[in-house]
């Protein structure tokens, strides 16, 4: 019996004009979690769309399934090599059942009638959710359920093709720390039952928690691959950047001025409810609290893509209007929304139009864009950002979902503006682009700009902002400054029972 499952040797990988994989080498085991990583651009994606089949290697690649040589042209040869992917963001059809989604393109077929078996297939479809411990049914309306539950929809697709070997490309990205955890037992649970897994993540804590093994690729080529025990976060950040970073977090240096931005009394009946807070120039304020608390609502409501219902934002002492992003825009407020592929980019747009689009008067002469300026003010941020992109031109939707964040914040930092809403800036960034993420927000602080940044990682709150605000089920719980500030403060605050309508300050803040 041959030692790996899977075993990829020599694999290259070329595009007209770019080299992304170039003598990579993979090897999983039966039964085996073994977890991917590296910085976004390393050739993660390309090397599991070649295992999974959307792309062949180059001729001097060769993959082996149970020690034997085999060719994988298509998806359905994966399929019929039993690999399957569960992709970051879901590919369902939000309008049609559970069991539709779970058996689309393989439906159960009545062997005479040639109609389609629906008794067969909410049977088999509830006997997979069972097996993954689903608390739903198989009748459910797809677009009913919450991304944890698409997740495990997902997986049970991926199982309903018998697969061996289950890709799972960032599956905790859009997850809370509680739906991670149940994620992380239905992992074990396929794994005791001889599921191989490739399991790609950003996040340390995903490789500690769930990984046997991890490989590490950078620029294209592999790297290493050691038994999770063996390693640190030093090992891992130097592994995947090149570089030893001294610090995850760069010193703040910037001294906080007079206010410039307030919230007062805030109100949007079912969302949130008296939120207040201030903001000074020179300022990072982290806005933070649990999935669900309100935070990404009131950020919404503050730049105008929503209207709240009672309460004033004043930017240096003038109202803004309400319900008008334009005017916020105008006023100086960026914002850089959660949501990326929804309201963050145009997709079929090259690259430098949607770093340019919130800031084109910038490269207008009488009506007409300057397109030589448009596209040396795109590169110049590109390269500042690190985009990894074979040029400005190329299409946005090209891009790996890490690149495609760079596009957005770079986009925002073309525009001329005071304050700056930043709601999860860094999700689904590597460790190297975080760090240059957090450099060019303290830059903008040198500079004068106001950031609120919104941010589930309390690492991050405590390692980036000057200030902390807490929320809980659509109030403000604590205001406190980041030197008082700790993990269990910020938790305690975050899923306090009964919060109070007012604004309370954590101790010594």
């Amino acid at each position: 019996m041959a030692e790996y499952i899977l075993q990829l040797k020599n694999i290259h990988k070329s595009f007209p004009g770019i080299k992304v994989l170039e003598d990579v080498h993979f090897e999983l085991l039966p039964g085996e979690i073994h977890a991917l990583m590296g910085e976004n651009g390393a050739g993660k994606s390309t090397l599991i769309k070649i295992i999974s089949g959307v792309h062949q290697s180059d001729r001097q690649g060769e993959i082996y399934l149970d020690g034997k040589q085999v060719y994988i042209r298509s998806p359905l040869d994966a399929q019929a090599l039993g690999i399957a992917a569960v992709h970051q963001h879901v590919t369902s059809f939000p309008d049609l059942s559970v069991a539709e989604n779970v058996f689309i393109g393989h439906e159960k077929i009545h062997s005479f009638a040639k109609v389609i078996d629906w008794k067969a297939m909410h049977k088999q479809a509830n006997d997979l959710l069972e097996r993954l411990d689903a608390k739903f049914d198989s009748r459910v309306q797809m677009g009913s359920l919450s991304v944890a539950q698409q997740q495990i929809v997902e997986i049970a697709k991926a199982l309903s093709t018998n697969a061996r070997i289950l890709i799972m490309d960032e599956p905790t990205a859009a997850l809370t720390s509680q739906e991670s955890e149940d994620l992380y037992g239905i992992i074990r649970g396929l794994k005791q039952k001889g599921v191989s897994i490739i399991f790609i993540s950003h996040r340390f804590e995903d490789m500690y928690t769930i990984a046997d093994r991890v490989t590490v690729m950078r620029d294209g080529r592999y790297v290493n691959t050691w038994n999770v025990p063996e390693v640190n976060d030093n090992t891992m950040v130097v592994a995947m950047v090149g570089r030893e970073l001294v610090q995850f977090f760069p010193k703040r240096d910037v001294k906080p001025g007079e206010e410039i931005f307030r919230v007062e009394g805030l109100c949007r009946t079912g969302f949130f409810k008296d939120v207040s807070f201030t903001l000074r120039r020179g300022e990072i304020l982290a806005l933070t609290g649990l999935v669900g608390s309100g935070r990404t609502e009131v950020c919404e409501a503050i730049f105008g893509v929503t209207v709240y219902d009672e309460g004033t934002v004043t930017l240096n002492g003038q109202s803004l209007h309400r319900g008008d992003p334009a005017a916020s825009i105008g006023a100086g407020i960026g914002y850089l929304p959660e949501d990326r592929h929804k309201q963050g980019l145009v997709l079929p747009w090259e690259i430098s139009k949607n770093i340019t689009l919130s800031g084109l008067d910038q490269f207008t002469i009488r009506g007409w864009i300057d397109l030589k300026k448009e596209n040396a003010a795109a590169k110049t941020l590109g390269e500042k950002l690190g985009i990894k992109a074979q040029s400005v031109y190329d299409r946005v939707s090209t891009l790996s979902g890490g690149n495609q964040q760079k596009v957005i914040v770079a986009k925002l930092l073309n525009s001329d503006m005071k304050v700056l809403i930043l709601d999860e800036p860094t999700k689904g960034v590597d460790v190297g682009a975080k760090y240059s993420i957090y450099e060019i927000m303290n830059e903008l602080a040198a500079a004068g700009y106001g950031i609120i940044m919104v941010s589930s990682e309390l690492p991050e709150v405590l390692g980036v902002s000057d200030r902390v605000v807490v929320m809980k089920e659509g109030r403000v719980t604590a205001t406190m400054d980041v030197k008082e500030a700790t993990q269990e403060t910020i938790l305690r605050y975050a899923a306090i029972q009964n919060p109070p309508s007012v604004q309370v300050k954590a101790p010594g803040a």
